[in-house]
């Protein structure tokens, strides 16, 4: 009981600290899940994380709050999702109340919309670092990469919803290495 306590206070203050540091949402806090879930605490390996991403991704919800969810729960069960959503969301409910309290001086503040200018700029790095570990990791060959490049091409330039996109990638996934399979 007292390590499942321990364990789930890590988790909560692990997501509380990347809730704190992360602007611009869930696409922006998974470098630092990434570097605390594998590389620093062990929870998960590399494959793992990316599958824990993928499925964060496809079910209703922010990213990040979804992969906090998935991992506390891998690691403690109910007790251990609570911990880290409530971690994750902590420090944005109060960066927002106080934002809120404070926001007819905030809004016409020079310095802090230059200084909202520059974090939307690292944001845009800190997803396209997310985006090339992910690649790395589930583009494994030449039809993983035609997938990777449709699929960008479709949500990029296309009206089609990111859920078909991820359907349609699934599928051809499974009819391409079906075939593959049988052929050998």
């Amino acid at each position: 009981m007292i390590d499942k306590l321990r364990g789930c206070w890590e988790l909560f203050t692990v997501f509380f600290r990347i809730g704190l540091f992360t602007f611009g949402g869930g696409f922006a806090m998974m470098p630092l899940i990434e570097r605390e879930v594998v590389e620093v605490r062990g929870w998960a390996k590399q494959d793992e994380i990316l599958d824990i991403f993928a499925l964060a991704q496809s079910v209703p919800g922010a990213i990040g709050i979804n992969t906090a969810v998935f991992i506390g729960r891998r690691l403690y069960g109910l007790a251990g999702a609570s911990a880290a959503i409530v971690g994750v969301i902590t420090p944005s409910v109060i960066i927002i109340l106080i934002i809120a309290h404070l926001f007819a001086q905030f809004q016409s503040n020079l310095y802090v919309t230059r200084a909202f200018s520059g974090v939307k700029a690292s944001v845009i790095g800190l997803i396209a670092a997310a985006a090339l570990r992910a690649a790395r990791g589930a583009v494994r060959d030449r039809f993983g990469l035609v997938i990777a490049a449709a699929a960008f091409a479709l949500s990029v330039f296309s009206s089609l919803s990111v859920v078909w996109v991820m359907v349609l990638g699934g599928l051809s996934g499974i009819l391409y290495y079906r075939q593959r399979g049988a052929g050998k």
